[in-house]
């Protein structure tokens, strides 16, 4: 007979590859260290395969679990979809999130996906912008949730869910212009939270800058960046594979940034779901949420 796996182990596993920790996926998962990694064993000898490669200072996946992780990843979403469903049956009505866009587009598409799996009548509205005019709409009552940009040292807006280490980024090979000339930036119009950072940290450091090329789309600041008009701040894990992190480069150095969630005072029972859902998800990333 074959083994029926357990799903708390396909759900390790798939946080240990997600995270590349065992310490964020007991983080993520509300477990011990130790506990993940028994997981982890069972799961190795159910399967007969070996799924990562431990070291002290990294966790990789093998060939054979990165065959394992899709297959794992689909399993979970049927799992959820059918307890939820079971759950609430009745769930429906419109939910309004606002998010920026370069986290809608690197971190939520699965999330959504396994929301909409789960509470198929539920609509989803969603508004990708920059953080100070999602307030605004916030504020004037057209969404429901919305998770914004925000400083670690500014004003306590909603609750944090995410931390984002910001890097400099540029075409490669990027040769920093010569002394006394402007640094070009390739950056989104004010206001933009990441914008701000650039231009901050340049006159901190008395680097002179311009912008060389300023665009409310995220994928048209891509483009101005693969064709080499300048350099930009963006979170380190949102870097498109064909850019290159300017580690290197003697350019000042950029704190980190947090994306929070807020939330209307009364939610409807759709929103309150998916509210929770991107807290689960998000919150106990462990790895990028200390």
């Amino acid at each position: 007979m074959q083994p029926n796996l357990d799903p708390d182990c396909l759900r390790a596993f798939v946080a240990v590859a997600e995270t590349a920790s065992f310490t964020a996926a007991g983080q993520r998962l509300l477990r011990s260290q130790s506990a993940i990694s028994l997981q982890l064993k069972r799961l190795e000898a159910q399967l007969g395969v070996r799924l990562l490669d431990r070291t002290p200072r990294a966790v990789a996946l093998t060939v054979e679990g990165e065959l394992v992780l899709d297959q794992a990843r689909r399993l979970l979403a049927l799992n959820d979809e059918l307890v939820a469903r079971a759950r609430e049956p009745q769930l429906n009505g419109l939910v309004r999130l606002g998010v920026p866009e370069d986290f809608a587009t690197a971190r939520l598409p699965r999330l959504l996906a396994g929301f909409s799996r789960a509470h198929p009548g539920v609509s989803l509205e969603v508004t990708c912008e920059l953080t100070l005019p999602l307030l605004d709409r916030f504020g004037a009552g057209e969404l429901d949730l919305v998770l914004i940009k925000r400083e670690p040292t500014g004003p306590a807006t909603g609750r944090r869910v995410w931390r984002e280490p910001l890097v400099w980024a540029a075409a490669s090979p990027f040769v920093l212009p010569p002394v006394g000339m402007p640094l070009p930036l390739v950056c989104s119009p004010r206001p933009c939270v990441l914008r701000q950072r650039a231009v901050q940290a340049l006159d901190a450091a008395g680097q002179t800058w311009r912008v060389a090329y300023s665009c409310a789309s995220l994928a048209g600041n891509h483009a101005a960046l693969r064709a080499g008009l300048g350099i930009a701040v963006l979170p380190r894990d949102m870097v498109p594979a064909d850019l290159a992190v300017l580690d290197d480069h003697g350019l000042p150095t950029l704190a980190d940034l947090e994306v929070a969630l807020i939330e209307t005072p009364v939610l409807s029972p759709p929103a309150a779901r998916l509210r929770d859902t991107i807290l689960h998800e998000l919150e106990h990333g462990g790895a990028r949420t200390p």
